[in-house]
């Protein structure tokens, strides 16, 4: 079934155009409705990023939509043609959208989900940020921007579930779709995944072991340290053995083991057995949010044991 139309038109404005080297970019907003069965209802501004290449008309190419990955991160922030961006701007005018709730789209954070009366309204508030919104959204941007001539779709991870979304919701807005590792199962659960990825889980795990195996000790003297003294982020929040364990998912990077190597050699500061310095800081970065790396400090080893050796999983 197609996305139903609201009655109140989308308001679109380019705001900004800027260059960097190989690319030039523009800046655009639409007002859209936050409830779209209620298009003369509340509304909010989406943010969306346009990239071409200098010497191309951008006229005459056609336009590459990229749903990013989260939910909740934010479209990149490109320095020139990095990454994908390279070949894409070959063939295609893209356009880097901030969904609905992320970045400068009406971001759903806990400063404006704070503005909410109380826990009902805030989970009301957040039913309107999920997938069939985004691709409502896109289809009005898309209407804006090209009328009823159709764009190509570049989802990534949960931008490929909207991707999905959008092929069974609005498939006369879709000219082509490529997806990067973000499609849903047709008859599966989540617990189903889960279970098919714990022996990959394990097996990453061993392999790094295996090619670090001084990290064995290592983590264990960042576990056993955390568990009696999380270490205050300089975000506000607390790291935690748990936070600790979630930068496992580093090692489904190509390159994450040798990174996650490297943040756990530095764990500690040197020589500070005596106590520690608040003012210094080293040592365990970890990822959380839209790519942000917030520092943590682990100062002592006089107090960490080493009790429970490595096992590797079955």
């Amino acid at each position: 079934m197609s996305q139903r139309q609201p009655d109140a038109p989308t308001a679109a404005s380019a705001t900004a155009s800027y260059r960097q080297p190989g690319i030039v970019l523009t800046d655009h907003t639409f007002t859209v409705p936050l409830d779209h069965h209620d298009p003369r209802g509340e509304q909010i501004t989406l943010y969306a990023r346009e990239i071409s290449a200098p010497g191309k008309p951008a006229a005459r190419l056609p336009w590459l939509l990229f749903l990013q990955g989260g939910p909740g991160h934010a479209a990149p922030r490109p320095i020139g043609r990095e990454s994908w961006l390279d070949h894409a701007l070959d063939e295609y005018r893209v356009l880097l959208l901030d969904q609905r709730g992320t970045g400068r789209s009406a971001p759903a954070n806990r400063q404006t989900l704070s503005r909410l009366p109380d826990a009902a309204a805030q989970a009301s508030y957040l039913t309107h940020f999920r997938a069939d919104s985004i691709v409502a959204d896109a289809e009005l941007v898309r209407h804006a921007l090209i009328g009823e001539e159709p764009w190509t779709l570049l989802g990534q991870s949960f931008g490929g579930f909207c991707v999905v979304s959008y092929l069974s919701a609005a498939p006369e807005g879709v000219r082509e779709a490529f997806i990067t590792g973000g499609l849903p199962g047709l008859d599966v659960s989540p617990d189903d995944v889960y279970r098919a990825a714990y022996r990959r889980v394990c097996a990453k795990n061993n392999a790094h072991y295996a090619r670090y195996p001084g990290d064995v000790a290592q983590a264990r003297l960042v576990a056993a340290h955390l568990q009696g003294h999380p270490e205050r982020l300089l975000g506000g929040g607390l790291l935690t053995v748990e936070g600790f364990q979630a930068l496992g998912k580093m090692l489904g990077m190509s390159a994450g083991s040798h990174r996650l190597h490297y943040l756990l050699e530095d764990a500690f500061l040197d020589g500070e057995r005596r106590g520690s310095d608040p003012g210094r800081v080293s040592g365990i970065r970890c990822r959380r949010g839209a790519g942000r790396r917030l520092p943590g400090v682990f100062h002592r080893r006089d107090d960490l044991s080493m009790d429970v050796p490595h096992r590797p999983c079955p």
